[in-house]
């Protein structure tokens, strides 16, 4: 289904690989087994720059599925808890894993950061974009259309890549009146022009440098398409409108996130799945739900075989074979009887070691992530929640309900009444809709709420009240120590 295929590394020399520890870069030009060739020969041509193309989209669905960055706004923000282990000798068992040990406790370390494969592989894409970026003007055997098209894609990757990285080190737009505080390091150079030790820019810089890379990339983009494959798997002009809208959400820009959203929701050709397909639809293995924008869809042999899914963090095949994580009650909790989300949550009794005693208890298992799903990047429901909010600080009150109860409406929930205080609705909608689809800790963080984790929780810490520099991960200490000119995140 997927246009990945075997990817074989292009070997660099030697000398880069301190670089690459910096930047987070790695080597990402497909080859056949067995051979290799440099990147100046291999991106001399169209044929190179699209398999760069495609190992630059390989890298990035690499990066959100593994490393625990898919679970990572979901775990922090109470919406999932751990399910008992499967293992014979410890059966039955509910333990924090390993990979999650200590963020989970709002206490990851610099040394051993539990993130710090995100971190890295992040700065690995980015570095294909730029690579990207700097060889396709050249091109002699592309269209401009076909260059202007792989550039747009380009810069909106490296826009994406750059944003999530702002989201998860660097505290919220808000924190600081004017945005002074810590941002990121923005690169905008790969490797190949030369090794640099840049200082993190502030927050107002970085957002600055993401939504002008992807107006840059809005005015290139040609509807060209470079890569086979499903449409919805790589980046397009809707779907860099929906970042940007992400992207003025998060800074709080709410005319230009109310603008944008509303063009998505106006313009992409793309409506909501309707209430009678919502359940199937997102309980389909092999296929996204039909209001999706982007989905990153998982890598497959030629013989259409699939090497790694969301299923690993949420499946549920069997009473012995399924993932590490289940909805909490808490989230559960918010769902009315009525709502057909309900029905998104497969219900097993599993048998529990409490009290040292085996008790069967019922785990919620998501139905989003289940057979072999992607990676729903974006998809129309946000931009509906997008407005929503933006609408209301606008004190556009009307059009805030009126979204809202479009999404509720969907769900057979009950309208938005009068009493309810409606930036809360509008942040509830959006725990319940996107729930495990990466957004709910930068939305605590975004509205200044505290995290409180109640069901299944069982770390060291289960709340954090806002203002904490916790809300944020450190630096991992090989780049700190790599670059002089890195500063380390307070408390860490």
């Amino acid at each position: 289904m997927k246009y990945f295929k075997n990817i074989n590394a292009v070997k660099l020399p030697a000398f880069f690989v301190l670089v690459f520890l910096l930047h987070g870069c790695s080597d990402f030009l497909e080859q056949e087994p067995g051979t290799q060739i440099s990147i100046t020969e291999q991106l001399k041509t169209k044929e190179g720059v699209l398999q760069a193309v495609n190992g630059m989209y390989r890298s990035l669905e690499s990066t959100l599925r593994g490393g625990n960055f898919a679970v990572y706004a979901d775990l922090q923000g109470g919406n999932l808890k751990f399910t008992p282990s499967r293992s014979e000798s410890s059966k039955g068992q509910v333990s924090i894993l390993e990979g999650v040990s200590n963020l989970y406790s709002f206490d990851d370390q610099p040394n051993n950061s539990n993130l710090a494969s995100f971190y890295n592989n992040s700065y690995t894409v980015i570095n294909q974009s730029n690579l990207i970026l700097e060889f396709t003007d050249a091109l002699t055997d592309a269209t401009e259309a076909e260059k202007n098209q792989i550039k747009a894609e380009a810069l909106t990757v490296r826009a994406y890549a750059h944003f999530l990285l702002s989201e998860v080190y660097s505290q919220n737009y808000g924190y600081t009146e004017n945005a002074s505080h810590l941002g990121i390091i923005y690169t905008k150079a790969s490797i190949n022009k030369g090794l640099v030790y840049p200082a993190r820019e502030t927050v107002a810089n970085t957002y600055a440098f993401i939504i002008d890379d992807i107006n840059t990339a809005l005015n290139l983009y040609s509807d060209a398409k470079i890569l086979s494959g499903p449409v919805y798997s790589y980046f397009s002009k809707t779907s860099a409108k929906a970042l940007l809208a992400r992207v003025y959400l998060s800074k709080k820009d709410w005319k230009n996130a109310y603008d944008t959203a509303n063009d998505v929701i106006t313009n992409s050709g793309v409506n909501l799945v309707s209430s009678a397909a919502y359940i199937s639809q997102w309980a389909e293995p092999d296929l996204p739900i039909s209001e999706i924008l982007l989905e990153f869809t998982i890598p497959r042999t030629n013989e259409g075989g699939a090497s790694g899914s969301l299923s690993a963090f949420y499946g549920y095949t069997s009473s012995t074979v399924y993932g590490n994580y289940a909805a909490s009650q808490d989230l559960i909790d918010l769902y009315e009887a009525s709502d057909i989300r309900k029905q998104l949550f497969l219900v097993v009794p599993i048998s529990t070691i409490v009290s040292l005693q085996p008790v069967n208890l019922n785990y919620y298992f998501t139905k989003k992530f289940q057979g072999n799903p992607g990676y729903a990047a974006f998809r129309l429901s946000e931009q509906y929640l997008i407005r929503a909010e933006a609408a209301f600080e606008l004190n556009n009150t009307d059009q805030a309900k009126s979204d809202i109860n479009t999404i509720r409406n969907r769900s057979n929930a009950s309208a938005v009444k009068d009493s309810e205080n409606l930036k809360d609705a509008i942040f509830l909608e959006r725990r319940k809709e996107l729930c495990f689809e990466g957004q709910l800790l930068f939305d605590i963080g975004r509205n200044k709420k505290d995290i409180s984790r109640n069901d299944g929780c069982i770390a060291l810490s289960c709340g954090l009240t806002y203002p904490s520099p916790k809300f944020v991960l450190p630096i991992p200490r090989s780049n700190i120590n790599l670059n002089p000119n890195l500063k380390q995140n307070e408390s860490y």
